[in-house]
């Protein structure tokens, strides 16, 4: 079965989750926004809710959908968000970022009272970092010298450059660099998470670590599958 037809049968069970009255978290990337399309669908036939987009790429999809929408300054606890992820291990715990969107798709999932990753089964991995960096936003004053420290952690970290524009640093929505770091696979994401958070400069990492519920996928055939956090 091709991709799109795949998303989109993911999209639909997503958004099945949404009820009439929710306040719900709009994912960045392909995956997600197969499903605010849906969700664009379902409001245009009716289903009112109101959604906090995490970025301003998904913020102008939605308001072209017609759905509805309110910040966290309005709302501190959210019913329900969805997002993708870039790779996905047996625990629920994910790398984000490959879109540039972490920092706000972070601050969204932890409003979240139920956050859903949304993915296809090619996202798992049997343990974080096998085939993918790991994204680090960080303050453009003085990045260089943030880079250095983040280095001194052994995870080779490389400003990330626009494919557009290779002479051009990719800077987010908030006006950020993202650094992209070679982990290497990683047994504890919880110690190096707390190591890079501690740097200074880093605005924040690509490591979501037990903020998801559950996950919704679709695999090569079609099939919707379901997983749900354990410990």
């Amino acid at each position: 079965m091709d991709l799109p037809e795949r998303l989109e049968r993911l999209a639909v069970a997503t958004a099945d989750l949404v009820r009439p009255g929710m306040v719900i978290g709009l994912g960045t990337g392909s995956t997600a926004d197969a499903v605010t399309r849906e969700l664009g669908r379902r409001a245009a036939a009716g289903l009112r809710f109101s959604g906090v987009p995490t970025s301003r790429h998904t913020e102008s999809l939605a308001r072209e959908l017609g759905i509805s929408l309110t910040t966290l300054d309005e709302h501190e606890q959210l019913d329900l968000g969805f997002d993708g992820v870039d790779e996905l291990d047996p625990a629920l715990n994910a790398i984000k970022g490959k879109g540039g969107a972490l920092l706000r798709e972070k601050l969204v999932a932890l409003a979240c009272v139920d956050y859903v990753f949304v993915a296809t089964t090619e996202k798992n991995v049997s343990v974080l970092g096998e085939r993918m960096r790991l994204p680090v936003e960080i303050v453009r004053f003085g990045w260089k010298q943030t880079a250095s420290r983040l280095d001194q952690l052994g995870i080779a970290p490389s400003l990330r450059y626009s494919v557009a524009d290779a002479q051009t640093p990719v800077t987010t929505d908030n006006g950020s660099f993202v650094l992209d770091c070679q982990t290497g696979p990683l047994s504890t994401p919880s110690q190096i998470a707390a190591a890079i958070k501690d740097v200074s400069g880093v605005v924040d990492h690509g490591l979501f670590l037990g903020l998801a519920g559950s996950a919704i996928q679709v695999d090569s055939d079609g099939a919707v599958l379901q997983r749900m956090a354990t410990g």
